[in-house]
């Protein structure tokens, strides 16, 4: 299913006296990856928990977010369908590698989730890894494992936190560079939000600034 993440004239506050965000709107289309920039304490995390379904109880909000047309508002947050990536990949420590990726695929066959791991495995250059535990991984290495698992559970956009902080200059710039070919690859919306120029210059296709 191709989808496309719309978010209409949303405006952000814990405050009426003092916004956040005010009428932001943007369309992200299948494959792009926009980056969203700020600096601290502008409302980038705000804004990517209100999308998920999960924002802050004392968050003051309106507008509306589209998954093809189709208001978000009223659906709860485990049914949206929409990855989350953090500057930590969050890794489950008490399982394999391999586990961590299959992790979204409970409802899958057997022979099917381990050649999806298989592939993810590959496609992060980890060939060999599955067995491994995640307190093995690099920087780098957990990162990729992380997407990875957001990615196979085939969520209909994708959205990052920071996800490239922790990573130093060389790392992020490869892991910007594989993340936009995931996205590409497998036609979803993806936002990213970031204090960091940088991150423009290899992992996204726009940059929005706050």
């Amino acid at each position: 299913m191709i989808t496309i993440l719309k978010l209409a004239d949303i405006s952000i506050s814990y405050s009426v006296d003092v916004p956040l965000i005010t009428g932001f709107s943007c369309v992200i289309k299948p494959g792009q990856l926009r980056l969203l920039r700020g600096a601290s304490g502008s409302g980038k995390s705000s804004l990517l928990s209100l999308i998920c379904g999960t924002p802050d109880p004392a968050l003051i909000w309106s507008g509306d977010m589209y998954l093809n047309d189709i208001s978000l508002y009223p659906i709860p947050a485990e049914q949206r369908n929409i990855g989350l990536l953090f500057q930590d990949p969050l890794l489950f420590p008490h399982m394999t590698v391999a586990e961590n990726l299959a992790f979204g695929l409970a409802e899958t066959s057997r022979k099917n989730r381990h050649e999806a791991v298989l592939t993810a495995l590959n496609q992060a250059g980890l060939d060999g890894f599955g067995d491994r535990d995640p307190a093995s991984l690099s920087g780098g290495q957990a990162a990729r494992i992380g997407l990875m698992r957001s990615l196979l559970a085939k969520p209909d956009a994708l959205l990052m936190d920071e996800a490239f902080s922790s990573l130093d200059p060389d790392l992020r710039e490869q892991f910007g560079g594989f993340v936009l070919s995931q996205i590409k690859q497998r036609h979803i919306p993806a936002l990213l939000v970031s204090h960091d120029a940088g991150d423009a210059l290899f992992a996204s296709d726009e940059i929005i600034q706050l």
